[in-house]
Formats: structure tokens, sequence, C-alpha cells
């Protein structure tokens, strides 16, 4: 019932940004929380940054500081801006949203978009 379509991945020298966004398909009544998750080769998938509907975050130890979440409960979608990136921030990226759509609890992820992060 909801599709996440990701955006913004591709290569980049360490030290460089780049910006994900995630805009998602559907008629949602409820959003309850927006967030990014990423998995590296031979890892499990991971939480790098959440935003509620009421405007609180959360992030990865590991990338506090550096990435930030934004995201537009109207428009339904949601957005990385990633600082300063290292090698270990090479992952797949995918977004998630949780929420109610046409009276149904929903959790969706998108299809995820490749970052890789190298000199």
């Amino acid at each position: 019932q909801v599709q996440l379509v990701e955006s913004g991945g591709g290569l980049v020298q360490p030290g460089g940004s780049l910006r994900l966004s995630c805009v998602a398909s559907g008629r949602i009544s409820v959003l309850d929380i927006m967030g990014w998750y990423r998995q590296a080769p031979g890892k499990q998938r991971e939480l790098v940054a959440t935003m509620s509907s009421n405007g609180i975050t959360n992030y990865a130890d590991s990338v506090k500081g550096r990435f930030t979440i934004s995201g537009d409960n109207a428009k339904i979608t949601v957005a990385l801006q990633m600082n300063s990136l290292r090698p270990e921030d090479t992952a797949v990226y995918f977004c998630n949203m949780r929420g109610v759509v046409l009276g149904t609890a929903f959790s969706s992820w998108g299809q995820g978009t490749r970052i890789t992060v190298s000199s």
C-alpha cells in the first residue's frame, strides 16, 4: 500500500557530503516515525537515524554530529544529510516509515540506495 523511493546514493570521497531523500506514495493518514537504516557487506542492518512525527530524533552514535535527519509529515518525505563521510559509512541505505494507511498499520521499506565512500 505504501511505496518508498530513495534517491541520492553514489560514490563520494572521504570527508565529502551526500544527501539522501525518500518519498512515499499512498494515502497515509498517520505517520508515526521515519528513519534511515543501513547495511554494510557482512553486517546486519543497523539504525542510522529516526524522526518521530513530533520531531524527536535519534541517531546512532557513529553518525552523531555528522548526519542530520529531516522530514516533512505533510509531503511524507524524509531526508538524510550526510557530512564528513567516512569509508565505514559505506553501505546500502534504506528508508523506513511506519504509520497508518487506509485504517491499517504499516511499516514500509525502500529498495535501498548504495553509498560508497572511497578515495
